[in-house]
């Protein structure tokens, strides 16, 4: 559900962003609404980029230090283990 939000302006910055929601053809409110929603998603952009990264860099450092424990108290079995006792 989308929500109503009030913002002010000086007259002159009003008067430019009336001027290019025209050229785009929305309203002031529809040029603005898309400014932040682009914002938001660049920003969410960026962050999972730079989490992606940091996983590329780390994942070998955490998977050695502590492992990779999809069921916590559970037995641990090994990769080669698990193959082994499928076969």
């Amino acid at each position: 559900m989308a929500k109503q939000t009030n913002i002010r302006l000086d007259d002159e910055i009003r008067a430019a962003a009336e001027e290019r929601a025209k050229r785009r053809g929305l309203s002031l409110q529809g040029y603005l609404a898309d400014l932040i929603e682009q914002d938001v998603n660049e920003s969410r952009a960026a962050f999972m980029a730079g989490a992606q990264a940091f996983i590329a860099s780390y994942a070998s450092a955490f998977e050695e230090e502590f492992g990779e424990d999809r069921y916590p108290g559970l037995p641990t079995v090994t990769a080669h283990e698990a193959t082994r006792d499928a076969a």
